[in-house]
């Protein structure tokens, strides 16, 4: 009896072994067009982002401070969202969250492809959203984005309001409570734009944002 292939026994929101041909063949599936899809060394994962607020609320709200904070603090900057990155035949990530920053990084051209990690430096900061996914961001992509050479990691716990940052360098990560790619930024900082998202719009809180990021 033949075995059946990831493809054809597929469960979403877990690792699975598989190829990656396999990999690609799902991730080639109009099924999956919103999925985010990750693979790492013989294995793939496949997300079905939360269809609810919360995880896009979030979303929002950490993509302004980090680009409120550049803007203020005059760095470059470029962001992405949900864009795929690859090493073919060795991994993939679609994060919910990618930064080019700094000024020497060198930006790929606009493309429906996933950036090619063989040909253009990787993200310097990636932000995941976890809702269900929050074990699984801190724990087992956190070891694709270290050999990616992926600079800075924040993970949003969606459920809880709370952000972990960790530093990436030399193959190893550590927690952190400021940041290192955008200096003087305090995580903590970051938590409270989150937990003040609950009752105020966005307007109330890039005005405090850009309101402390100037005194700073």
């Amino acid at each position: 009896m033949a075995s059946s292939s990831p493809t054809q026994n597929f469960v979403a929101d877990t690792w699975v072994k598989a190829t990656w041909e396999e990999f690609m063949a799902i991730a080639d599936n109009p099924e999956y067009e919103k999925a985010n899809f990750y693979y790492d060394r013989g294995y793939m994962r496949i997300e079905i982002p939360p269809i609810g607020s919360s995880h896009s609320q979030d979303n929002s709200i950490a993509h302004n401070v980090v680009s409120l904070y550049a803007t203020v603090k005059n760095s470059r900057i470029k962001s992405l969202i949900n864009c795929s990155f690859w090493r073919a035949g060795i991994r993939e990530f679609q994060p919910d969250l990618a930064f080019y920053i700094g000024a020497e990084f060198r930006f790929p051209p606009r493309s429906n492809s996933p950036i090619n990690l063989d040909e253009f430096p990787p993200p310097t900061l990636v932000i995941e959203l976890g809702a269900t996914s929050f074990n699984d961001d801190i724990g087992r992509k956190r070891l694709i984005y270290k050999p990616a050479g992926v600079r800075e990691y924040w993970v949003v716990d969606v459920n809880a309001g709370d952000i972990i940052a960790f530093r990436i360098f030399q193959g190893s990560s550590g927690e952190i409570q400021e940041s290192r790619i955008l200096p003087g930024l305090e995580i903590a900082l970051v938590k409270e734009a989150l937990q003040r998202s609950l009752t105020q719009d966005d307007g109330e809180i890039n005005r405090w944002l850009l309101q402390s990021f100037s005194q700073g």
